[in-house]
């Protein structure tokens, strides 16, 4: 096999399970916002900031994909 038809595999395969985690996690704590601010919906600008927050933390283990995926291709 070629070095470079390998790095292509591994690239796809780093972004292709990097970005499974934060499509699952981003998909529960939406979920789980929406749940809590229709139990509690004086509480909604507050749970809406939060989840804000959560889901760029969350989205931020994609880009760390993305990254690796890039150096693989690149380096």
């Amino acid at each position: 096999m070629d070095v470079e038809a390998a790095k292509l595999i591994g690239a796809g395969l780093c972004m292709g399970l990097g970005a499974i985690g934060p499509a699952i996690g981003e998909g529960m704590i939406a979920a789980k916002a929406m749940e809590a601010m229709s139990r509690n919906p004086e509480m909604a600008n507050n749970l809406f900031t939060r989840m804000i927050v959560s889901m760029a933390i969350t989205e931020s283990t994609g880009i760390y994909a993305l990254l690796v995926s890039l150096i693989i291709l690149f380096v």
